[in-house]
């Protein structure tokens, strides 16, 4: 135990091994988010919330005193992580940022294995707070990293003000949207979002880039972003693309349940009867998406038409991306209005190996993978000295990424959260 004692900053002489707070769970499968095969009959050691060791019951010692779990038949991945999503910012299907619907969309994710949110854009001073809280072995909620306002300017002065406020509130990330919305709007200029690129990595961040045009995703890699954090939907991406994205490590992220959401309500969808969706999402918003004249709007409205040919294309495309070595990172752009966190991101998953991917490649670019790229430090993969941060199933997800679902108990930082049992 002498290696355990001095990893949690604890003196032998002060605190010996049977006095540790040890929490051994024996007997899963572990898949512990590396992409490394599953640990058989595996053993997991967590204290002062965070993990001690894993391996198998035959090279990991349990230590006298400690608390056991038996799992045995169950399997042990990390949480999940949404490298896209936002919080706070919707109420119902109403627009309404607040402290409280912080908290309360973290606990949401919570319960459903989603314990880490990568917040790209319109996040406010509450965030950051609650985000400085989270390194805490006492955590019983999401974690969360910020993007602060998505930062827009027509000169150099208002993005660079624009990136200032936002180093100002603490954020991690900073954020732009190079679209134009189906060609209703105006995009960023290329010379305006070179100066965000620019200036940000002279202030240490990285910059998200909103985008859905093929140009104008290569034209962001040339300039230097960090993070493509939609799906390229006009056209299939080509070989430049694929070269620029592997050239500068970019990573990609196919939010492809964003496009879902800008159609699948002109019908009524089959999860609404589904208990893992209604458990979470109250009847009263459930009604509202059932109104047959909202409905009807859906259907017939030329965007949402648009959108759901954009997400054929987006498919294809992270087909030929994963196929071609780039690194994925699982999000949704869940949080807004209509877009349910939590459910969504177990939706994204499916939707995932529906393109092409294996469910461990997908477990990896939602777990280890995903913390890797973003460099999201103690969170991501079930491994020495990283925060225990894990979900127990009932059943395999590399059997069926379905099983995702199928949720027995979600730990953050060794604490089990209440109500996160799968009904």
């Amino acid at each position: 135990m002498l290696i355990f004692l001095i990893f949690m900053g604890c003196s032998p002489s002060k605190q010996g091994a049977n006095e540790m707070e040890v929490t051994a769970f024996v007997g899963a499968r572990i898949i512990d988010g590396t992409g490394a095969d599953p640990i058989e009959e595996g053993v997991l050691l967590i204290a002062n919330g965070k993990i001690l060791e894993v391996g198998s019951l035959q090279d990991v010692e349990i230590p006298e005193g400690a608390q056991v779990m038996d799992v045995k038949g169950k399997v042990i991945m990390p949480s999940i992580i949404n490298a896209h999503g936002h919080v706070g910012i919707a109420d119902g299907l109403e627009s309404d940022y607040s402290r409280e619907n912080v908290i309360r969309d973290l606990q949401v994710n919570a319960r459903y294995g989603v314990t880490t949110i990568v917040s790209l854009g319109n996040d406010e001073a509450p965030s950051s707070a609650i985000r400085n809280t989270q390194d805490t072995s006492g955590l019983d909620r999401s974690r969360l990293f910020v993007a602060g306002e998505v930062v827009t300017g027509e000169t150099p002065e208002e993005v660079k003000a624009a990136i200032d406020r936002n180093v100002a509130m603490g954020v991690d990330f900073i954020k732009i949207r190079v679209d134009d919305n189906l060609g209703s709007g105006k995009k960023m200029p290329k010379e305006i979002y070179k100066t965000v690129i620019d200036y940000s990595h002279g202030l240490g961040y990285r910059v998200a880039s909103h985008i859905f045009y093929l140009d104008d995703a290569k034209t962001l890699l040339k300039a230097g972003t960090d993070y493509i954090a939609h799906s390229v939907r006009d056209r299939y991406v080509d070989q430049e693309f694929i070269d620029l994205m592997k050239e500068t490590g970019v990573y990609y992220c196919p939010t492809l349940m964003r496009e879902v959401s800008t159609f699948v309500f002109g019908s009524e969808p089959d999860y609404f009867s589904d208990p893992f969706f209604t458990r979470e999402v109250d009847s009263a918003t459930i009604a509202q998406l059932q109104d047959p004249e909202r409905m009807k709007r859906i259907a017939s409205s030329t965007s949402a038409k648009a959108y759901r040919v954009a997400l054929d294309t987006a498919m294809v495309n992270l087909r030929k991306l994963a196929d071609a070595g780039v690194t994925i990172v699982m999000g949704t752009d869940s949080g807004v209005a209509g877009r349910f966190p939590g459910y969504f991101e177990h939706l994204e998953m499916e939707m995932m190996v529906d393109a092409g991917m294996t469910s461990m490649e997908v477990i990896v670019s939602s777990t280890g993978g995903s913390a890797k790229a973003l460099k999201l430090d103690g969170v991501g993969a079930i491994q020495p000295g990283n925060w225990a941060d894990f979900i127990v199933l009932d059943k395999d997800p590399l059997a069926d990424i379905k099983n995702t679902r199928r949720i027995s108990a979600v730990w953050i930082a060794g604490n089990k959260i209440e109500g996160s049992t799968a009904p």
